[in-house]
């Protein structure tokens, strides 16, 4: 009996298709100059792997964040599916505002989208005990409408509070005042907006310059003057999805 002739293995086989390989995420990015530190997104040795990104022209934060993105959609697709050619498996975006976006990308590409952190805010929800919320910490609280939230899935009498009132983080990061960043104050900026959240949801007044903003953007979503203490989730912080800490701020 002669022996039969091995079978070709099939990884002898590359597949092609893409222009790039070994970097299965793409990240939509905002057109800005701000620094980029540790961390965030933007910085690729962030990531343990490879990345693809693209920078879509004139979407600037405060075009983004402040007015609501109005006329971009049709960049944001093309460079969707621009990563997607090139080799990106995953999409996501450094900007969780950009959760408006969400459907319109989801449906013109081929690959899983995830445009904004938001679109966590319902798992975390649902690994709470009874009677706990979840609320969010936002660099800019007075933009993040109800279309937002119902774009990511995120009830609507969520609570939230934003970082206008603070020193560092939303005048570099939105308005563009500056290219550089004072990180301890930014970093202070989301510190103390989360404990003035904290503070209002157990019920004492939100301490300082915050208060009156606080009750303000409160009052607008309608949001009980008392529920239980929040779970915080950032939006908009420039940090890569993470599973978030169990530590309230």
């Amino acid at each position: 009996m002669s022996p039969s002739l091995p079978a070709s293995p099939k990884s002898n086989i590359a597949r092609g298709g893409k222009a790039i390989y070994g970097a299965p995420l793409g990240i939509l990015m905002l057109e800005a100059r701000f620094p980029r530190i540790p961390g965030d997104m933007g910085n690729a040795q962030t990531w343990p792997f490879p990345v693809l990104y693209r920078v879509v022209p004139g979407a600037s934060p405060e075009k983004v964040v402040l007015q609501g993105a109005r006329g971009l959609l049709p960049d944001f697709l093309a460079a969707a599916a621009e990563l997607v050619r090139l080799g990106a498996e995953a999409i996501t975006t450094n900007c969780g505002f950009l959760s408006l976006f969400q459907r319109e990308i989801a449906a013109h590409v081929s690959v899983p989208v995830a445009t904004s952190s938001l679109m966590q805010v319902p798992w975390v929800e649902a690994t709470l005990p009874p009677g706990k919320r979840a609320g969010l910490v936002t660099v800019s609280g007075s933009s993040l409408t109800p279309a937002h939230l119902e774009a990511a899935g995120v009830r609507l009498d969520t609570p939230m509070i934003g970082t206008e009132n603070g020193r560092e983080f939303f005048r570099v990061l939105i308005k563009a005042e500056n290219d550089d960043m004072d990180v301890e104050l930014a970093r202070q900026d989301v510190v103390e907006a989360g404990r003035d959240l904290d503070a209002f949801l157990c019920g004492g007044a939100a301490g300082g310059r915050r208060s009156t903003g606080l009750r303000h953007l409160f009052d607008d979503h309608l949001v009980p003057r008392r529920p239980t203490a929040a779970r915080l989730r950032l939006n908009g912080s420039k940090r890569p999805p993470r599973i978030p800490q169990r530590k309230t701020l």
